[in-house]
């Protein structure tokens, strides 16, 4: 069985803010996690020759196990994944891939540039429940 990762920025508190969002909608634990400064996610990163410190993107890998050269998908189509596979309300939020990239990825740009001044740096807490803890691959 595939373990989907989604690698964020772990310094945004706009990405943690919704990496919180997926755990407590991911009731069946399906997505799992990693900050894209944390040892396994620069391990990936430089085996797919993605960059190691532009964090304006997020990276989704369909399988962390089994990694699969260029099988990644980044910035909305990272996101829309990673919303499919939460499942839920959220996989109607996935449609949105219908839409042309070109059409998406303006605004995630968008939000990318501006999110530490809009929502600021992560200030670490506890995760709301400890069994969470397991989802992630590295904090």
């Amino acid at each position: 069985m595939p373990r989907p990762v989604l690698l964020y920025d772990g310094e945004c508190g706009l990405c943690n803010r919704l990496v919180r969002v997926l755990l407590r909608a991911d009731r069946a634990g399906r997505l799992n996690y990693a900050p894209l400064q944390s040892a396994p996610a620069q391990a990936y990163l430089r085996v797919q020759g993605l960059p190691l410190k532009d964090f304006d993107s997020l990276v989704f890998v369909p399988d962390w196990e089994n990694p699969v050269l260029k099988d990644y998908r980044l910035r909305t189509d990272g996101a829309l994944s990673a919303c499919a596979v939460v499942g839920g309300i959220w996989r109607i939020v996935a449609w949105l891939r219908v839409l042309p990239m070109g059409l998406r990825d303006p605004f995630y740009k968008l939000v990318a540039r501006t999110r530490y001044a809009l929502f600021g740096d992560y200030r670490p807490t506890p995760l709301a429940r400890p069994e969470w803890e397991k989802r992630f691959v590295a904090r």
